[in-house]
């Protein structure tokens, strides 16, 4: 076979020398197991042939030979490769070359009919494989829901996996990542001598650097020698354990991260694992670790049913006790509404007694039953009621020591056995026990602080006995009966009372008719008080003048007699004294009197006789000028009551100098009531104090209009209320840095049908006369609770302005809260503005209600911080969150960067705010100059219509951009 094949050119190429050997030499060809046996017979054909020449196999990447002495015969197809016959350079005959081609074609067809073969074997190992893998797969998943126990299942995986690889060492260990340790279900190893246990968990610390940890720390598969897997290490290998020739491993995974794994590992030098067999524990370990979550879950699932019955049984059997309690509950309910109604009935005290025995039969066993009471006034012990099997008679008797007795005297109940009436007995607490019972329970009848009477049970037969619950039973019940008892015998008394009633009201009538000789004398005098008293009703009991009463009388009959008679016309003076509470409060209330009583003896002087004037109150005076023909004389005497009382006046040691102010209204067809020329005058008198006091004006048709401009407007505002024409407006409070919107400010505006859209300057004054601001800001409270989540979400804040006079009201802050809960708006999202006035009125009461808002979460800012009395007692008194500086601060600042005085107390207002950890919020920014300022003193809020202008929500919400903007 290695010689080099020569073919002499001097003789012709031989043929085949003997055709029987060629015929066997192809029989054995098409018998051939493997390529090498096929170039054995070819070599035998060659000789055959006698054709001398070397075979051998060119491989598929070997480029072909360009000589002439090379002949390819066959191709291998599980090569790929290719027999190939080299010999001399000289030419080959052409019947040699046919042979040689009949020869290749039948090495040709014999290598594809064994690769044909081969592939077969190799598709039926791999059918075979495959089926198994199956079968072990489905005993996998059936494992996962079989009713065995966690170490037969893994016994039962290790079976499995024995049967699609050698697995005689085989463990499995789990990894808590939570806790970091490892624990090994199922171990088994013919060379370790110390297994783990199973059921024990261990650091994985303590095995550091092992193929365990390795493998579990990398979550990848290793397989090999421990030489092998030294390379695949960073860190050097610390082996624990016999010393294996192979070890494989697999990590378990669950979501992707290393929850356990499986290792095999051989001590035989013959048996090293594949990575065939790597792939395949690798597969099968995901199913396994399906199998063992499923049997973990099916485990799990178990204690939790167990758990659940256990809470279900228990759950009954609560449920159960309830339903008894609850039986017992209406049993006793209804028991003592019989006690009640027996209380009202008006039967006997014998029937009330044994009605009370049946109501206590159907709460306890009460076949001998007996009410003791004691007689209040011989004090001995009674038995009105006693039903007994024995003691049938129970008789009175004195103060003893038997068992009744000892309830009374120590007030409590008494549940006594034969032992513990022993016990009694032998204590000296009791001396005589009467018929002896198995068991006996007493209560105290106890009404009046005083135990009066005792209740008893008693049981001659060992089947009937009684408890604490009973004895609690029946001592509620005691009261009850106490109550009624007490109730009877308190209607029994009435009924004797009422006897003695009669008689006394024979006697009283007697004494009556004496009586009204006197009564009639009485009378005389009451009507010399009475007229006494009507002058007093009429008249002013400081300064002796006719009072409003009479006044409006007078004024009334004058009005008539202008009504019949237009000619006959009259004036009313209305006057106040200037200054009258400066001088009332400076030198006293005794002198403020005897000024008074001086100013009406002047103010008298001044009028003719058939005038009238009289003191409404106060310092106030009202005259009525009768036969005045024009207004001039009207003024004429207001200026002369004007000039007497410019006169000092001398009063005891002091002169005290007053002055007045006078409105005049004259007699008109128009008026219909003598209040309403009482109220011109008073509306005249205030136009004088306008116009600088000491003078008097006259009511005319410009302030008749504005008069009933004012009550145009009140009734306006009344109706605006009915027609929800009050409606917030917000105005955006914005980081002055950015410009980033934190928070509005909730502002009133009116919606008027014919002036339009009013700020609050306009009609506040009036509404706050007539009552309806408090109405009027709590319909706006209520708009703001409606648009505040959809407005703000639950990140800013809005704030609501709250006046002083809401906190007159006690419940204002639980109104508020309400409020809030009602509209579902979360209090964070709330902050209330109150003014430094506010504060002043019942400041105890204001400051609870703050504090209790702020305990909700409510935010307090203080308002228009600066423009009151600015105490800083209130920074720390009350719980602010954040100040609110002036608008007058702000015009203030400077247009550059120049320090004012202005400027100066903004930064105080800042750095007091910042100690008191409370945020500062700047009103009325209108210039950029002023936002440049503030942000130079650390004022971080700010608002104004440098930002924006109040707008309705509708605007806001509208505006295409989420409200509050970061």
């Amino acid at each position: 076979m290695s010689a080099t094949p020569t073919i002499r050119s001097s003789q012709p190429f031989p043929v085949a020398r003997d055709l029987a050997a060629l015929h066997e030499a192809v029989e054995r060809l098409f018998e051939a197991a493997d390529a090498a046996s096929v170039m054995e017979i070819c070599e035998l054909m060659l000789g055959n042939f006698g054709i001398q020449g070397r075979l051998r196999w060119r491989r598929g990447d070997e480029s072909p030979g360009h000589l002439t002495g090379q002949m390819e015969l066959a191709v291998d197809p599980q090569g790929p490769r290719t027999l190939v016959l080299d010999w001399a350079d000289l030419p080959l005959p052409e019947p040699i070359r046919d042979r040689l081609d009949w020869m290749g074609r039948l090495v040709g067809a014999r290598l594809r009919q064994l690769a044909e073969t081969s592939r077969l074997y190799e598709a039926i190992s791999r059918l075979a494989q495959a089926e198994r893998l199956q079968r072990a797969l489905y005993a996998i998943a059936e494992q996962a829901g079989a009713e065995h126990d966690m170490p037969e299942m893994t016994r039962s995986l290790h079976a499995i996996v024995s049967s699609l690889m050698y697995a005689e060492n085989f463990y499995i260990v789990l990894y808590d990542a939570a806790t970091d340790t490892v624990r090994f279900p199922y171990y088994v190893d013919i060379k370790d001598t110390d297994p783990p246990p199973p059921d024990q968990s261990l650091p994985l610390h303590d095995m550091l650097h092992s193929l365990t940890w390795n493998l579990l720390q990398e979550g990848r598969p290793l397989m090999g020698s421990l030489d092998e897997l030294r390379q695949q290490f960073s860190n050097p290998l610390v082996p624990l354990g016999p010393s294996c020739e192979q070890w494989l491993g697999v990590p378990l995974l669950r979501s992707g991260r290393v929850v356990g794994g499986i290792v095999m590992q051989s001590y035989r030098d013959d048996t090293h694992y594949s990575q065939h067999d790597l792939e395949l524990l690798n597969y099968v370990a995901q199913h396994v670790q399906t199998a063992l979550e499923r049997r973990e879950a099916h485990l799990e699932l178990g204690r939790r049913v167990t758990d659940r019955t256990a809470a279900l049984r228990e759950a009954n059997r609560v449920l159960r006790q309830q339903v008894l309690q609850r039986q017992r509950g209406e049993r006793l309910q209804a028991a003592l509404f019989r006690i009640a109604e027996l209380a009202s009935a008006p039967e006997s005290l014998d029937t009330f007694y044994a009605a009370v025995h049946q109501v206590i039969s159907g709460l306890l066993y009460s076949r001998n039953f007996y009410i003791a009471l004691i007689d209040e006034e011989s004090g001995h012990l009674t038995f009105p009621y006693s039903v007994d099997d024995v003691d049938s008679v129970r008789l009175p008797r004195a103060h003893g020591r038997g068992a009744s007795e000892y309830v009374l005297r120590h007030a409590k109940p008494l549940l006594a056995t034969p032992a513990e009436l022993a016990r009694l007995v032998a204590l000296g607490e009791i001396a005589h026990i009467g018929a002896p019972s198995v068991c006996w329970l007493g209560v105290p009848l106890i009404w009046g602080g005083k135990a009066m009477g005792v209740l008893a049970l008693q049981s001659y037969s060992p089947e009937h006995t009684y408890n604490e619950r009973d004895q609690e039973l029946l001592t509620f019940v005691s009261y009850h009966i106490a109550n009624a008892l007490q109730r009877k015998q308190a209607a029994a008394s009435l009924k004797h009372a009422y006897a003695g009633l009669e008689r006394r009201v024979t006697e009283r009538t007697r004494a009556l008719a004496l009586a009204n000789r006197d009564l009639r004398e009485q009378i005389a005098e009451r009507e010399r008080i009475e007229r006494r008293l009507k002058y007093e009703t009429l008249h002013d009991s400081l300064t002796g003048l006719p009072n409003r009463t009479l006044l409006l009388q007078r004024l009334e009959q004058a009005m008539q007699r202008h009504h019949a008679n237009p000619d006959e016309q009259f004036a009313v003076l209305f006057i106040d004294l200037d200054r009258f509470k400066v001088i009332n409060d400076s030198v006293g209330h005794l002198i403020g009197d005897d000024l008074l009583f001086q100013v009406g003896g002047r103010i008298r002087a001044c009028l003719k006789t058939r005038d009238v004037v009289a003191r409404l109150g106060g310092d106030e005076f009202a005259v009525l000028l009768e036969g005045i023909v024009d207004t001039h004389k009207a003024r004429l005497i207001a200026e002369r009551i004007i000039s007497e009382l410019h006169t000092p006046f001398r009063l005891g040691t002091k002169e005290i100098f007053t002055s007045a102010s006078i409105g005049i209204a004259l007699a008109s067809p128009h008026y219909r009531q003598p209040e309403e020329l009482l109220r011109d005058a008073d509306a005249a008198m205030y136009h004088a104090k306008d116009g600088g006091r000491h003078r008097a004006a006259m009511f005319d048709d410009r302030l008749r209009r504005e008069a009933l401009s004012l009550l145009d407007m009140e009734s306006d505002l009344r109706h605006a209320l009915s027609r929800n024409e009050f409606e917030p407006f917000y105005q955006p409070i914005v980081e002055l840095a950015d410009g980033r919107v934190v928070g509005y400010e909730a502002l009133l505006r009116w919606h008027h049908p014919e002036r339009g859209l009013l700020p609050p300057n306009d009609f506040l004054l009036i509404a706050e006369e007539c009552g309806c601001a408090e109405a009027i800001d709590w319909q706006i409270f209520e708009q703001v609770c409606t648009q505040a989540v959809r407005l703000i979400g639950t990140e800013g804040f809005i704030s609501i302005n709250v006046s002083g006079r809401h906190f007159r009201s006690a419940d204002l802050d639980q109104r508020l809260l309400a409020l809030f809960d009602q509209y579902a708006v979360p209090t964070h999202c709330i902050r209330i503005e109150v003014t430094e006035h506010a504060l002043l009125e019942n400041p105890t009461q204001v400051k609870q209600m703050l504090q209790n808002l702020r305990s909700h979460g409510v935010g307090i800012s203080l308002d228009d911080f600066g423009t009151g009395y600015s105490s800083l007692s209130y920074l720390h008194q009350y719980p602010f969150e954040s100040l609110k500086i002036d608008r007058s601060f702000i015009t203030e600042l400077p247009p550059d960067d120049a320090e004012t005085q202005g400027l100066a107390l903004v930064r105080a207002i800042q750095v007091l705010a910042d100690s008191l950890r409370m945020k500062v919020i700047a009103e009325g920014i209108e210039e950029e100059s002023q936002r440049r300022a503030l942000l130079r003193v650390g004022c971080r809020y700010g608002q104004g219509f440098l930002f924006a202008e109040p707008q309705p929500a509708s605007t806001w919400l509208g505006a295409g951009r989420p409200l509050l903007t970061g």
